[in-house]
């Protein structure tokens, strides 16, 4: 299994480049083909009061802004493309629900990877991609790009987020061509419990097996939270084996749980300190 078809979501000027750069260093390396995409979408239209009539100027003004910044994703993405000599194609739609639309979505299934960027806090931008959409809606794995993260690197030291769950094994086999050429995978387990079918001492193991029968250099490890959450020993372990890349299931509650009481996924999505890939 490699990477064959990439898809680049292009939402902003500002990571465009990035987006692009890491899109098609991964392609040069299992020869995929590269698609980008934008959603030009179309901003809450001003009204004038008092009889509340769309203000044509800005309107006019909206489309215009819209419509410059595609052009400059598509040529920052053909640049980049041309550049590499890699097969691509450019896809663009206009939208008032954004990334959450029909077309972008059905263009995400078709991929074997989606790849996009975390959005800067501060520069909001109506453009910006919910990601939580693609997750849910696409069934295809996610690697983020952590917005402080600009240029691609070799990913040679991977940690994978283990819970048992359906969605976290999902993720170590989506993971599966970058986890073969990386130097060192860990398997890493937060507060792993003694049940019937495992041992808290060797959590992971069985998924370990598996992987290695791929051809992955994999490890074990467990971790207990004591007084802190399962995001933050995660991120503490990222930060003290200098890890590249972090494989976890995303929402293994759902949206609603996850809004109300916060969860790992969500809080690991806003202070992302690594590349990560996520599947659901």
């Amino acid at each position: 299994m490699s990477y064959k078809t990439i898809l680049a979501i292009l939402d902003t000027v500002d990571n465009a480049t990035a987006v692009a750069d890491f899109a098609f260093a991964i392609a040069a390396q299992t020869n995929a083909y590269v698609i980008g995409l934008h959603a030009e979408t179309v901003a809450v239209v001003p009204l004038v009061a008092p009889m509340e009539i769309p203000d044509p100027v800005a309107v006019q003004a909206l489309q215009d802004m819209a419509r410059a910044q595609t052009l400059e994703i598509e040529r920052i993405f053909r640049k980049k493309a041309q550049a590499e000599g890699i097969s691509h194609e450019w896809r663009s739609f206009a939208s008032s629900t954004g990334y959450g639309s029909a077309p972008l979505i059905e263009s995400a299934r078709s991929a074997d990877l989606l790849i996009a960027s975390q959005a800067d806090p501060v520069k909001p931008s109506d453009s910006h991609v919910d990601i939580d959409n693609y997750l849910f809606e696409s069934g295809r794995p996610v690697l983020m790009i952590p917005f402080v993260m600009r240029q691609p690197k070799p990913i040679k030291r991977v940690l994978v987020a283990w819970n048992g769950s359906r969605e976290a094994a999902r993720a170590a086999f989506d993971a599966l061509p970058i986890l073969r050429a990386a130097d060192e995978v860990e398997i890493f387990s937060v507060d792993p419990v003694d049940n019937a079918l495992q041992s808290a001492a060797v959590a992971g193991a069985d998924i370990a097996a598996a992987l290695s029968r791929h051809g992955v250099k994999v490890t074990l490890a467990t971790a207990q939270s004591v007084d802190k959450s399962a995001s933050a020993v995660i991120e503490n372990r990222l930060s003290d084996s200098s890890i590249d890349l972090l494989v976890m299931g995303a929402y293994t509650h759902s949206r609603l749980w996850q809004l109300i009481f916060g969860g790992t996924t969500r809080t690991l999505l806003q202070s992302m300190t690594a590349l990560t890939l996520l599947s659901r």
